[in-house]
């Protein structure tokens, strides 16, 4: 589903939600301080946020693991997998699908060996099984089943909290003080100045770069199942791409049977265009003639980012 608009206002719909999203807060912080999470043997750094949509996690959590494996570390991804069927633990393999994995997990498998497990506690030790010595926790900020030696916030430095309150009244998963008292670290994507709430840790700046020379001046359609699609769009235009025509759907949207041929139809001479994450949702026989826009987290103080990795645990 799309967020509603309601989320980034405080309109009466919001108001009148806002009770739940005061419950729904409640329930996280009782769950924090009623955990008895697992202890993996080995270094946990978990990369999360604050809000339901995309915030940059992704990109951010696949920087990080290929500057922890150039470092010489035994490096796996953990995630649960979203938009998959798969429960697990279990290892993504070249053959796996989005349909059973989900389309982050097979985003991460390309920099490092990676465990799909709605469990994150046995995913963990399922790691380990297979000679992890540190595990990239792909989201789990709100999930206390397993001990972080590092938690990393990532808030989109644009649209921030929305309108600050919590689902079903607002985009956040938990109250903006209570999330950011369990963090180690904030990473700001992009552009902007969010309210923090008085966060005192390491706030760091990144930002969501697109390699998109390949289009420059060339005529696209554009289409995608993301959370915001408007940036998406914008990287594009900043790439000197003419779009000509854009498809936009739900985050994580699975592509049905002529789906993609209507859109190839729609696009006509122009390029078809989507993201990395729509491409390895599409079916083999519907990636042809389709291009992806790469995108990849880039931090303005690389050397902020390593006394960061170097301030908590050691690798095994």
């Amino acid at each position: 589903m799309r967020a509603p608009e309601f989320w980034q206002r405080r309109g009466p719909a919001a108001l009148l939600l806002a009770p739940l999203g005061t419950l729904y807060g409640a329930s996280v912080a009782w769950k924090a301080r009623h955990a008895r999470p697992y202890r993996a043997q080995a270094r946990v750094i978990c990369v999360g946020n604050l809000t339901a949509g995309g915030s940059g996690k992704t990109p951010v959590s696949l920087a990080l693991g290929a500057r922890l494996k150039a470092r010489g570390e035994k490096v796996f991804f953990l995630t649960r997998g979203y938009g998959g069927a798969e429960r697990g633990p279990a290892q993504v393999q070249p053959d796996s699908t989005a349909a059973r994995m989900g389309d982050e997990a097979l985003l991460l498998a390309r920099i490092a060996p990676t465990i799909v497990s709605r469990d994150r506690a046995e995913g963990a030790a399922h790691a380990v099984a297979q000679g992890a010595g540190t595990i990239v926790m792909d989201d789990g900020h709100q999930n206390f089943t397993l001990t972080k030696d590092l938690s990393i916030v990532v808030v989109d430095g644009e649209s921030g909290f929305g309108n600050d309150l919590t689902i079903p009244a607002g985009p956040l998963r938990e109250p903006v003080t209570q999330g950011l008292s369990r963090a180690d670290a904030v990473i700001i994507m992009n552009d902007g100045n969010p309210n923090l709430g008085g966060y005192r840790g390491p706030i760091l700046r990144a930002r969501l770069v697109a390699d998109g020379k390949e289009f420059q001046g060339q005529r696209v359609f554009a289409f995608a199942g993301i959370g915001r699609p408007g940036k998406f769009l914008a990287s594009l235009e900043e790439a000197g791409a003419i779009v000509t025509g854009t498809q936009f759907f739900a985050d994580h949207h699975f592509y049905r049977d002529g789906e993609i041929a209507a859109l190839k139809a729609r696009a006509g001479d122009a390029q078809p265009v989507t993201t990395e994450k729509d491409l390895v949702r599409l079916a083999a026989e519907d990636r042809a003639g389709i291009a992806a826009l790469p995108v990849y987290a880039r931090f303005d103080d690389e050397a902020a980012l390593d006394r960061l990795l170097d301030s908590r645990g050691t690798a095994l």
